[in-house]
């Protein structure tokens, strides 16, 4: 599993004359570590002499970020094993009518399998910069560059799922399933880009 290769060795793998791992998995690890650098801004931020009422809206925050951690390590894995299926699907044979018609049904199907996931890769990290947005200027001010980093790791993953769902639906006409895909993955990027904004100038009013 990729997840759980050293850092070093996943690194020389996503260098390597390879097509995966690629963007989509490298994507999720930074909507990974954005969560997981809120779960720390979170954890920290545990004194309720100083921070009061706001240590319960922090450790409700903390337990999300990590579910949300978790789901996007788990996409690391996923989007290599979708892409390899779109591969798989582009070898198959097309030497008659009948075996070219199974050869585009099986592609779409696997294209839209892994757009799917890389969706769902943007979808959580947009709720991971929403909750950033929650906690901003409530936790421990001396971890605020931590949560700035989550921002910006955020965002990252955020554009990276978005292009790699552009990616895999520019192998596909828009209709049906996929131009549903392609009108959320739009309005994703809209709205995740408004909060990454927002987030941007509250961390750094807090610096």
């Amino acid at each position: 599993m990729l997840k759980d290769l050293p850092v070093e060795v996943f690194v020389r793998e996503v260098s390597a004359a390879s097509p995966v791992p690629s963007s989509g998995s490298v994507a999720a690890l930074a909507g990974a570590q954005a969560a997981a650098l809120l779960s720390m801004y979170c954890n920290v931020s545990q004194d309720r002499d100083k921070l009061g009422d706001f240590v319960e809206v922090l450790q409700k925050a903390g337990e999300e970020a990590r579910f949300l951690m978790s789901r996007q390590l788990e996409t690391i894995d996923d989007d290599t094993i979708a892409f390899n299926q779109v591969m798989e699907a582009f070898r198959l044979p097309k030497d008659n009518d009948a075996s070219k018609t199974k050869r585009s049904s099986a592609i779409r199907e696997a294209v839209e399998k892994a757009a799917e996931i890389t969706l769902m890769s943007a979808r959580g990290v947009l709720r991971t910069l929403s909750i950033i947005n929650e906690v901003a200027t409530k936790g421990n001010p001396s971890a605020v560059t931590d949560l700035g980093l989550a921002n910006l790791q955020a965002f990252s993953g955020l554009t990276g799922s978005y292009y790699n769902v552009r990616a895999n639906l520019g192998l596909l006409k828009l209709q049906g399933r996929a131009g549903e895909i392609k009108g959320e993955a739009d309005e994703i990027l809209k709205q995740g880009q408004a909060l990454f904004d927002s987030n941007r100038h509250l961390i750094e009013n807090e610096m």
